[in-house]
């Protein structure tokens, strides 16, 4: 039992540690501190923080599925079929809203391939149609998938931390948008859900291209995930 907990233990600290190095390399302040200290190595930035997301992130999923514990609850018959059908289709949606999105720019790729060596680039707002009916789809899909899992005690735990962690680092990063792109992301903000979609609670096309054309800066391509 005092093993199962110091596992359990163990895999919350690393959620933490892991939250909180890519919540500090996401930031401005990093990004501006590394473009003073060494404006050579920004072309580079994104992809290594990419990449160094990955690496850490391989030892929370390990302990996951190394630590046993007892299932909370697994889906079975009809559920089973609505759980991972529900999973399926934001999988597909998720390749789908990827032709909207900047992937090289998302990657680091065109930081690296350009020499960029700015701290930060946001571009042109830019609202997918995903984007009509929730303000971070990215992170929706990635909990509807999360969600309808069997779940036992360390998917479980990982779940409620990733969860949170996602309501707090959208704050965290509209804070940002709302610096880049002024009244126009504030007015989205008040009519847009943030990470569930809400009957009545959506915007047109026309309405996102109006906001979308007064967003206060012009420069560049990009959308929030």
């Amino acid at each position: 039992m005092a093993m199962k907990f110091d596992a359990l233990a163990l895999l919350t600290l690393c959620w933490v540690v892991y939250f909180v190095i890519h919540s500090l390399l996401a930031g401005i302040r990093a990004k501006a501190w590394v473009a003073r200290r060494w404006p050579r190595f920004m072309p580079v930035y994104r992809l290594s923080y990419n990449i160094i997301a990955m690496v850490l992130l391989t030892l929370p999923v390990m302990l996951i599925f190394t630590i046993n514990g007892a299932y909370w609850w697994r889906w079975t018959g009809a559920g089973w079929w609505l759980a991972n059908g529900a999973a399926l289709a934001a999988i597909i949606t998720f390749l789908w809203s990827l032709r909207y999105y900047d992937g090289a720019t998302f990657l680091g790729w065109r930081q690296f391939r350009d020499g960029l060596s700015r701290a930060e680039d946001p571009g042109l707002l830019q609202l997918s149609p995903l984007h009509r009916f929730v303000r971070h789809p990215w992170y929706f899909l990635g909990l509807v998938v999360l969600w309808t899992r069997d779940m036992n005690t360390p998917l479980l735990l990982s779940a409620a931390i990733i969860t949170v962690y996602l309501w707090v680092g959208s704050r965290l990063e509209e804070r940002k948008l709302v610096y880049y792109y002024g009244e126009a992301y504030r007015e989205y903000r008040k009519r847009v859900p943030g990470l569930i979609p809400l009957p009545g609670r959506t915007i047109s096309a026309q309405e996102a291209d109006r906001l979308m054309r007064s967003a206060s800066v012009s420069r560049g391509t990009g959308v929030s995930s």
